[in-house]
């Protein structure tokens, strides 16, 4: 079976596994999630955190991503540009929210694109090594490749439940390790490779 047929099939099995989780834990999962980790990822005020808005069932990380601003986090959401692109716009209060894509809304295009220091990845599947798998489309890999094109170097803390763990993730050469991962059991860092 070739590494594409198995991340198909481990990112169908833990999403359909995600999915079995009723909606109100969740929630209760999701609150967990901000308690463990509002205060567990150290940053700088004026540091740029790029969240996401849930799609599906995915973890909602509103709740953390109150608690980041209100420690000095600049906030921004990926959008999707076009197949290949995301960009992260600015998050602030009070802006209107436009479709952006993914079945998910966010900045509109007058809203500022910063290039994230911390990035809270969204996933279908992780394991005990760092890998994930995404959804497919790859959009991850290549904003992080773009962003380490141009020097940076952004944290990559990867969002999922429990249920999402997967013994072991078939890395491939453009794939791109977590330094941690955030579910409703806390925060986990990955050692160096």
């Amino acid at each position: 079976m070739s590494n594409r047929h198995l991340k198909a099939v481990l990112r169908n099995e833990r999403l359909a596994e995600r999915d079995r989780i009723p909606a109100e834990r969740r929630l209760e999962y999701s609150l967990a999630m901000a308690d463990h980790a509002g205060d567990d990822i150290a940053f700088e005020p004026g540091t740029i955190v790029s969240g996401f808005f849930p799609i599906r069932s995915e973890v909602d990380i509103r709740p953390l991503m109150a608690r980041l601003k209100d420690r000095g986090a600049r906030l921004c959401v990926p959008v999707v540009l076009d197949r290949q692109t995301i960009a992260f716009r600015e998050l602030v209060a009070g802006a209107e929210l436009v479709d952006t894509g993914f079945g998910t809304r966010g900045p509109g295009p007058d809203a500022a694109v910063l290039d994230p220091e911390i990035l809270l990845v969204p996933l279908s599947a992780f394991d005990s090594q760092g890998h994930r798998i995404g959804y497919g489309a790859g959009h991850y890999d290549r904003a992080i490749a773009r962003l380490r094109q141009k020097g940076l170097d952004p944290r990559l803390i990867g969002i999922a439940f429990d249920c999402q763990e997967v013994a072991e993730v078939p890395a491939e050469a453009h794939d791109v390790r977590l330094e941690a991962i955030l579910t409703e059991s806390g925060l986990k860092t990955f050692s160096a490779p």
